[in-house]
């Protein structure tokens, strides 16, 4: 990677920036919102976790946006073991707490936990662009292609044992993606849909009866509207609500009534839409729409590493935003997947601003655009 020494502020990518405190700060009126209803108390908590998260968060992505993306990639089997060290952990280690039914969490003291998985995301996205970058030559070459396949998918099965299905799907989108990008052939991609289309029953057949509820839930939330459709079926009454300008901020019915479950959180973008209507939905969709395409254009000067690390960054916010708005709405089903740097979540909120971090860094570094083996890739970015 280039460094220029004489131009060093001119290299900050300052729009990036600005994007990222304009979605901050986006979150942080809407959470404050959202949690009136919980009482003073309660509602200075959930912002005051969310401030000390959002800061810790900021300190390592500029701290990241100094640092080489060569030299973080020179751990990257550190990285990949440290990262199947958290989950095992997570799984056997006396500190790991359950929450919503999945052994997810690691308890540090008595007033703090983390959720490994989130910092497992970035960790596995960081060491397959690496592997796959020390093999993009042979990347196409049946033994390179299975070792790189197992190497990624360690991480999902440790996940689906906790069990977390929205962690384990979300990480399945980024590892396609960034072979997609990567430049694997069309005939492997063929085949892995065909693989996928044959395993989705047996998945169907192990999930327990809670998930298949959400399920048949997502097919018909009137059938249930006070028990397992009511975040469904309230949420939809919550965003149409809102109509074109909303109710007005901190004016929600069902907000400051608390109709909706996890409206803090899950299903945040319901008190968006009660009380900021269309509009408020619009700005939040811009703010995204921008930050994503800033992405694309950072990964067009980058190298093949900095491009596929970038690719699963992109595709895991994609999958948060595509996954939660449409959950909301009863486009999707739900799962326990949070809305970027709008939901409460402190583990979350650092794995986002550490992503940031990563991109800023490459950004920072980067002088020429190289071109790579992939014709999707080139097509894409073009």
């Amino acid at each position: 990677m280039f460094f220029d020494r004489k131009k060093p502020l001119q290299r900050v990518d300052y729009i990036f920036i600005l994007l990222i405190f304009a979605l901050l700060t986006y979150g942080f009126i809407i959470l404050r919102s959202a949690t009136l209803s919980y009482g003073t108390v309660k509602s200075a908590g959930y912002m005051r976790s969310q401030l000390i998260s959002t800061l810790l968060g900021l300190i390592a992505m500029f701290i990241l946006m100094f640092t080489p993306p060569g030299f973080i990639r020179k751990f990257d089997y550190l990285i990949y073991a440290l990262g199947v060290g958290l989950l095992i952990y997570t799984l056997v280690g006396p500190n790991a707490t359950s929450q919503y039914g999945a052994r997810s969490w690691i308890r540090i003291g008595s007033g703090f936990a983390f959720q490994p998985s989130e910092f497992v995301k970035i960790m596995l996205m960081i060491s397959l662009a690496s592997f796959m970058d020390k093999k993009k030559e042979q990347l196409n070459e049946p033994f390179t292609l299975i070792a790189l396949i197992i190497a990624a998918l360690i991480p999902v099965g440790l996940i689906l044992l906790q069990p977390d299905n929205g962690t384990a799907i979300v990480l399945l989108g980024i590892i396609a993606v960034m072979f997609f990008i990567g430049g694997i052939g069309l005939n492997y991609i063929f085949l892995a849909i065909g693989i996928l289309a044959m395993i989705i029953p047996v998945f169907w057949m192990k999930l327990d009866n809670y998930a298949k509820k959400r399920f048949f839930t997502f097919l018909n939330p009137e059938a249930d509207p006070t028990g397992a459709g009511m975040q469904v079926y309230w949420g939809r009454i919550s965003i149409g609500s809102g109509e074109l300008f909303g109710r007005g901020l901190f004016g929600g019915l069902m907000n400051k009534n608390n109709y909706i479950p996890l409206k803090h959180s899950d299903f945040i973008f319901t008190v968006i839409g009660e009380e900021l209507g269309l509009v408020g939905g619009v700005i939040l969709f811009s703010l995204y729409f921008l930050l994503l395409y800033r992405m694309i254009k950072i990964a067009k000067g980058a190298d093949y590493y900095s491009r596929v690390l970038i690719s699963g960054i992109l595709a895991m916010f994609l999958i948060h935003i595509w996954e939660n708005i449409g959950m909301t709405m009863n486009l999707m089903p739900v799962t326990g997947i949070p809305l970027p740097f709008i939901s409460h979540g402190g583990t979350f909120q650092i794995a986002n601003l550490i992503c940031m971090g990563l991109i800023l860094g490459i950004k920072y570094y980067s002088k020429v655009n190289v071109d790579v083996p992939g014709r999707q890739l080139n097509n894409l970015l073009k």
